[in-house]
């Protein structure tokens, strides 16, 4: 749970983030905006109760979960389940993908990234006017180096994936249900939050060095904002041959399968009455979602990545 007094305190900011933006003070919108729906968000969560735990275990340090996590994740998780905090791990995340984002531009450039971008959108909406595209380009490689815009998309960066957590989190809370089980919001946010950082951690860290050893040129727009860690089957084939079959592998992977691995792990400790097996499918469920959405997503815009 968050203390509402942080809650209005955020929501104060996304305020003056929002009439700096009005003023044309060099702050877009987005920041302010996404802050203040974290703010409500986060408002209408609050009245969410925390389920008391007995017997329970006293509240694991943060960087004590940090270490655990990678070593002993069953008893973080079981720690979890009686303290469910994850708002540090999520900030933790939110960080060093902005880290990874802001390097991966500055080291491609933004003229490189974004004319690959527009030249893209130009192919696949041939109706979208010349002009529109070159005004297009040109904000986009304005924004990508103006300081105070690409300071707050750390914000929206942060609201970003709490949403997508708060999602998975509800989900997972159903299908908990439906396999006979229970679990609480706050553990599930909890659980889904440091079931997915290690993964997260070890793929940015090693981007990181990848984007600095390898030539640029080398490195493509698209793909390689996310990732340049090629742990999966989709090294097999080549993106431009056939975008579906390529999303489909990039799936069976190692740090693919040590998330699904972890989800089980967590959905296993920190749900009541769930057995192993039940943990696993829904586990399972999770990366077969994964899989249909690359599917979908390399269906509708696979010439982005060719």
């Amino acid at each position: 749970m968050v203390r509402r007094t942080y809650i209005y305190v955020a929501a104060g900011v996304a305020v003056l983030l929002i009439v700096a933006a009005v003023l044309k003070l060099g702050v877009g919108f987005g920041p302010g905006a996404a802050l203040l729906f974290l703010s409500l968000a986060l408002f209408g969560l609050s009245f969410i109760p925390r389920r008391a735990v007995e017997d329970a275990p006293a509240p694991m340090p943060f960087f004590e979960k940090l270490g655990n996590i990678f070593f002993e994740p069953s008893a973080v998780f079981r720690n979890l389940r009686a303290h469910p905090r994850w708002f540090a791990a999520l900030v933790l995340a939110a960080l060093l993908s902005f880290a990874y984002t802001t390097a991966f531009t500055r080291r491609l450039t933004p003229e490189r990234i974004v004319s690959f971008t527009t030249d893209k959108v130009a192919e696949k909406f041939t109706s979208i006017p010349p002009e529109q595209i070159a005004k297009m380009k040109e904000q986009q490689i304005a924004d990508a180096k103006s300081p105070a815009k690409v300071a707050g998309n750390s914000v929206t960066v942060f609201v970003g994936l709490f949403v997508v957590m708060c999602l998975i989190a509800g989900l997972c809370m159903l299908f908990v249900l439906l396999f006979g089980g229970r679990l609480g919001f706050w553990p599930a946010l909890s659980m889904v939050v440091w079931a997915s950082l290690p993964p997260l951690i070890i793929e940015k860290v090693l981007s990181f060095v990848l984007l600095y050893v390898k030539d640029p040129d080398d490195i493509h727009p698209i793909l390689g904002q996310q990732t340049l860690v090629t742990d999966n089957l989709g090294a097999l084939v080549k993106p431009a041959d056939s975008p579906v079959l390529f999303a489909v592998l990039t799936t069976f992977g190692v740090l693919a399968f040590y998330r699904v691995w972890l989800t089980a792990t967590g959905l296993r400790h920190t749900s009541e009455r769930l057995s192993k097996g039940s943990a696993w499918t829904i586990a399972i469920i999770f990366w077969g979602i994964g899989l249909l959405l690359a599917v979908a997503s390399s269906a509708l815009f696979g010439n982005f990545i060719s």
